[in-house]
């Protein structure tokens, strides 16, 4: 058998679907198949909307005498007509209202955690300074003590233990 013979038998083999997987697979294989196709992606629902209620009613009857007995269903339509209406806005409006809290409530999170991330990194800024300062103050000790020490060391072999006490209560004054 040729290639062509054998494509053609595959293809005309029945299919059989086992699953989800299967259906998935089965429709892309047929959309790639003709890439220069189209596809149609359906759009989402529309939203409901009512007609307006009526400017001006017709052949109102009132309930005396004089109405018909067709009447009563007119009225009845129209008065079904409307409490749809009402409902549907009624649900409008609750659906209006509870969206406003969500983003409410979402602007009022968003605003304490910016406010705890604002606090968290003052205090990691406030510690970080900290820290600087605290390691140039030891810095500059350790200096003056390298230096008074080796200016110790040489009063030690020069002077006495008292001048040796005063050089460093100078040197701590003028830091």
């Amino acid at each position: 058998m040729s290639k062509k013979d054998k494509e053609s038998v595959e293809e005309k083999k029945p299919i059989v679907i086992k699953n989800a997987t299967d259906l998935q697979r089965l429709k892309l294989e047929k959309l790639l198949k003709n890439p220069d196709k189209p596809v149609v992606i359906p759009e989402g629902p529309k939203q409901k909307s009512l007609a307006p209620p009526p400017d001006f009613v017709r052949n109102v009857m009132g309930s005396s005498a004089g109405a018909g007995s067709g009447e009563f269903h007119v009225y009845r339509h129209l008065r079904r007509k409307e409490y749809a209406r009402q409902k549907f806005i009624q649900e409008k409006s609750e659906k209006e209202k509870l969206d406003d809290e969500y983003h409410r409530k979402i602007e009022e999170n968003k605003r304490l955690a910016d406010e705890k991330t604002a606090k968290k990194r003052a205090k990691r800024l406030k510690k970080k300074q900290k820290a600087k300062i605290k390691d140039k103050r030891l810095k500059s000790d350790n200096s003056e003590c390298n230096d008074s020490s080796q200016s110790d060391q040489d009063e030690d072999e020069e002077g006495s233990p008292k001048e040796h006490e005063n050089n460093f209560i100078a040197s701590k004054e003028i830091s």
